[in-house]
């Protein structure tokens, strides 16, 4: 990693319509995040986010783990990518691909989940689950987390987290909204955190 690169090189790895990947190139823009979007990665063509990624000009490719032979030769190919574009953070973004962590990479993958971890991770919470499950719990706040990546699913140390009220009438859609304003304003927040503990 060039620790001494004044604009950071990000990757952002997504599954779906990659809505996050929108949030951090508005902030780029607006100079609430110093750094670059470099290279968006998806494990599936059907992935929105890649169509976003195409408007507002940012290099992607498409990595299907079933195109691969094992999961090691996909992950091998993932980090083939991120090292050809001299990455230096890689966002997981709503990537639901577990993605083991190369030994070049540790501490350098952060992703963002939409609960206040340790609470409602794990494999198979995302999306919807994870608000479906607060609401199960009758837990009275929710939020996100932005964490370091190990490997396993959502048990990195966190970075930050943001927190919001969970209401009486809440629905699935009405807590995920919620959630997400969060998530807006913790990923920029979490990044230049990120950037004063590298100075």
């Amino acid at each position: 990693m060039h620790s001494r690169r004044e604009i950071p090189r990000f990757a952002v790895l997504l599954s779906g319509g990659g809505r996050s990947l929108e949030n951090l190139h508005a902030c780029i823009l607006r100079g609430d995040v110093d750094g670059e979007i470099a290279l968006v990665i998806s494990n599936t063509p059907k992935a929105y986010g890649l169509e976003r990624a195409e408007r507002l000009g940012i290099e992607r490719c498409t990595l299907r783990p079933r195109d691969f032979p094992d999961r090691q030769a996909w992950s091998d190919a993932v980090y083939r990518q991120l090292r050809e574009h001299d990455i230096d953070w890689v966002l997981l973004l709503g990537f639901l691909a577990l993605l083991p962590i190369a030994p070049d990479f540790e501490g350098r993958v952060l992703n963002i989940h939409p609960s206040l971890l340790p609470k409602h991770g794990g494999a198979g919470m995302y999306g919807h689950r994870v608000h479906a499950a607060v609401l199960e719990a009758g837990d009275l706040e929710s939020g996100c987390t932005v964490h370091f990546c190990d490997d396993e699913y959502d048990r990195g140390t966190v970075l930050h987290q943001r927190r919001c009220p969970v209401h009486p009438e809440d629905d699935v859609e009405s807590l995920a909204a919620r959630v997400f304003e969060e998530e807006k304003r913790a990923l920029p927040e979490a990044l230049r955190k990120l950037a004063r503990l590298h100075r």
